[in-house]
């Protein structure tokens, strides 16, 4: 009898042992499955945020225009924004490179994260304290994304009815869809087109015949810093592809760059990126 006793607590208490396993193992597979994905995103998130963005040093507004000129034909041709209007925003916003938003995350269009973005971020004072700006690595990722953002904004459907050559309509435009707050905004990217005559870069003849005289510069020195310009000297192992990606370039910008009919390279060759 009193073994039967022992032998009923001991299965009783495997029973209970089992159902409070079973239990836990349940809510390990709902909410604490969502507790560590969140805490995964999180620290993703904060790994990305501690990354150090590439920092470029401008000495002036040409120094700025000449180094993203190509960048800015790039998108044109890709998106149809026309380069002058991407040049004035990224002059304007960004202070021709001065900015500390620029500075510390490589945002060059002053554009905030909004609901949608799910990559690294910063904070910084505008029109309220502390608010949230997306954070690039390289400012080749910020231009994509000011086109991506353009392009896939509904409110900025109505820009790409304009020509191309109309930068105008395009910066009057820009206000009436609420890209910025400042009633001054259109004649303010205007300003910066006339002055530093960017719609030159809105036509193919133009940026063609800019690209041309830019990759004609000529070098003294065998540095990487000549002239205006920044160049890369061609090493055992480089491709178009893996300078592209280092500089933050498109292959077809590199070659259009430096006159290149095929993506054939040489050790030693000078490569033309852009004003240093």
């Amino acid at each position: 009898m009193r073994l039967r006793s022992v032998l009923g607590m001991c299965f009783l208490g495997l029973l209970l042992s089992s159902c409070f396993a079973k239990k836990k193992r349940t809510f390990g597979g709902g909410a604490s499955e969502k507790a560590s994905g969140y805490s995964s995103v999180k620290r993703d998130t904060d790994k990305n945020n501690s990354s150090s963005p590439e920092s470029f040093v401008f000495h002036s507004a040409q120094d700025y225009i000449n180094t993203f000129a190509p960048i800015a034909i790039e998108e044109m041709e890709k998106y149809g924004i026309p380069a002058s209007i991407t040049l004035a925003q990224g002059l304007l916003e960004s202070g021709a490179g001065q900015s500390n938003l620029v500075k510390k995350s490589n945002n060059h269009f002053g554009i905030k994260c909004h609901t949608s973005w799910r990559g690294p971020s910063t904070t910084h004072d505008d029109d309220k304290k502390g608010e949230c700006f997306r954070k690039y690595l390289h400012p080749r990722e910020s231009y994509r994304d000011h086109s991506l953002f353009l392009v896939n904004g509904r409110r900025y459907a109505f820009l790409f009815e304009y020509s191309i050559k109309d930068y105008k309509s395009w910066a009057k435009g820009l206000k009436k869809a609420g890209y910025a707050t400042d009633p001054k905004y259109p004649d303010k990217l205007i300003a910066q087109i006339k002055t530093y005559n960017l719609d030159r870069f809105d036509t193919p003849k133009g940026a063609k015949k800019w690209s041309r005289k830019l990759s004609k510069m000529e070098f003294n020195t065998p540095t990487e810093s000549k002239g205006n310009a920044r160049v890369h000297r061609v090493q055992k192992g480089d491709t178009l592809y893996s300078i592209s990606k280092k500089y933050g370039l498109s292959i077809s910008v590199l070659k259009k760059l430096n006159g290149l009919s095929n993506n054939n390279i040489k050790i030693g060759d000078e490569l033309v990126l852009g004003s240093k």
